[in-house]
């Protein structure tokens, strides 16, 4: 494992290897599936003990025309998953193997599921693989032949291990966000979007805003002017502490840290790169969507005030300047705090008017274009029409149609660039400094590093000091951010 970040002469704007620099010291969801697993399943990945080292054969009978999916990280985001693409019309798709560190979330979506969706879910014992190395098993249930899906919904850390492996063995994929959380991660990924080309790999990304209706009309819109030249946008996902940071510190009885850090990866920094590179990537995306471009900087503060009973890595705020090439700004605000005032959407203003990109949350939209600055009901230009499809569902839509007509689709590298600028914000709170987009690619600090060969007994990758207390950035002090 590498050590941990290295300080930095105050006043340092340039980021350089850790190697050059003196070593601080230090101590040893999205989806709401069923109400069931939401609340007793969580996003997990994949590790454990093997249940077995056969080869298990493709899942086809013959004559079948069914696209077979393995649902490899089976928390309630890949619940969720699993029943969006088991809701694409047409009742092709079935779900045949599943993969996860823990038996008992396998059993709870598989039941979930399989009351829903009854006979396009049969997934027997001998098809539910758990260990560091079942997302392989899972995979090789797959027929590369019949255009069948590879699900990734496990921590982001694993996205690129598990990604080449499908490449490797043929077969299209669908990968929750974000897909990457820092430069090194980022570069691997579009990388393996270019060989997944090569193969004529099908490869969706959990950013389902784009898919979205709604959205995609307002982007029409706006590139036509009607809102006037982009000036400022502005997002917010202010909410109450996540039910993680209601629960005991220390790990559990009978769990390694390593399975306790895989099974709350939104509280460290190398599983997911925290709260913010997972929760606020849609927001981000869905502002340089409209924008049209990636940022070329970010700046940003934020912090740790008071906590619930368990430690983790992240700041309970965020406040987050990104700068684009022409001036244009997007300010960003990430707070999960209790008894404060809550907020959730993205808006933006134009020369001409104002604009909401998503005021209630991911789905429905309600995009709006103003007819001025004032954002009020009887100020209406133009509103996306109502319902709005789930662009939950079209994204599997999207991904099945090009499969079934084997038309180009490949989300990994938009998707790889919406995730660095997400870390970005987070890099520049974590560490006190302005960050480049560039920097941010060529940024050496690898969070994820030697994730390829974790397993059952390994030791975790970042440990807690005597005191249970695990590492924390400090602005101004250390140039990187925390990896054990």
């Amino acid at each position: 494992m590498s050590s941990l970040p290295n300080s930095q002469p105050a006043g340092s704007d340039s980021v350089v290897p850790s190697s050059a620099l003196e070593q601080p010291s230090s101590g040893t969801s999205r989806r709401s599936f069923l109400a069931s697993s939401a609340k007793a399943a969580t996003a997990a990945g994949v590790s454990g003990t093997l249940l077995s080292g056969h080869v298990i054969p493709p899942v086809h009978a013959a004559g079948s025309d069914a696209i077979n999916v393995a649902l490899i990280g089976c928390g309630g985001r890949g619940g969720g998953a699993a029943a969006d693409a088991l809701s694409v019309p047409g009742g092709r798709v079935k779900v045949v193997a599943m993969a996860d560190v823990f038996q008992g979330q396998i059993d709870i979506i598989k039941r979930s599921l399989s009351s829903s969706f009854k006979e396009r879910v049969d997934v027997p014992d001998d098809r539910s693989f758990v260990g560091f190395e079942a997302y392989k098993q899972a995979v090789d249930c797959l027929d590369p032949a019949n255009g069948d899906i590879a699900l990734f919904a496990t921590p982001p850390a694993f996205r690129a291990v598990h990604f080449a492996y499908a490449i490797e063995k043929g077969v299209n994929v669908f990968m929750e966000k974000p897909v990457s959380i820092d430069g090194p991660s980022t570069k691997r990924m579009i990388a393996l979007a270019a060989k997944a080309d090569e193969k004529n790999l099908k490869v969706g990304v959990g950013l389902m805003c784009r898919h979205c209706v709604a959205r995609q009309e307002l982007f029409n819109r706006l590139q036509d002017g009607q809102a006037g030249e982009l000036i400022n946008f502005y997002g917010y996902r202010q909410h109450n502490p996540p039910h993680n940071l209601d629960l005991a510190p220390g790990v559990p009885a009978g769990m390694t840290e390593l399975q306790w850090q895989v099974k709350r990866f939104h509280n460290f920094l190398w599983g997911s790169g925290g709260i913010y590179s997972d929760y606020y990537v849609h927001h981000v995306d869905e502002v340089c969507w409209m924008k049209n471009a990636w940022p070329v900087s970010a700046q940003a503060t934020g912090g740790r005030h008071y906590k619930g009973v368990i430690d983790d890595q992240n700041f309970d705020n965020y406040a987050v300047e990104y700068s684009f090439a022409d001036g244009s700004k997007f300010f960003y605000s990430g707070r999960v705090m209790k008894n404060c005032l809550q907020q959730f959407g993205v808006f933006g203003q134009g020369t001409k008017s104002a604009f909401t990109i998503s005021g209630s949350g991911h789905s429905p939209a309600k995009s709006v274009i103003y007819k001025s600055q004032k954002m009020s009901d009887d100020n209406v230009l133009w509103a996306a029409e109502q319902p709005e499809p789930n662009p939950y569902r079209t994204e599997w839509v999207d991904l099945v149609a090009a499969i079934e007509n084997n038309t180009p689709y490949n989300e990994v590298k938009r998707g790889a660039e919406a995730s660095l600028v997400t870390a970005m914000g987070r890099f520049a709170a974590h560490t006190g400094r302005l960050v480049t987009f560039d920097e941010m690619m060529e940024c050496p600090d690898d969070l994820t590093a030697g994730v390829a060969e974790l397993r059952d007994d390994s030791p975790a990758p970042l440990l807690a000091d005597a005191d249970g207390r695990y590492p924390t950035p400090q602005p101004g002090r250390y140039q990187f951010e925390f990896r054990d």
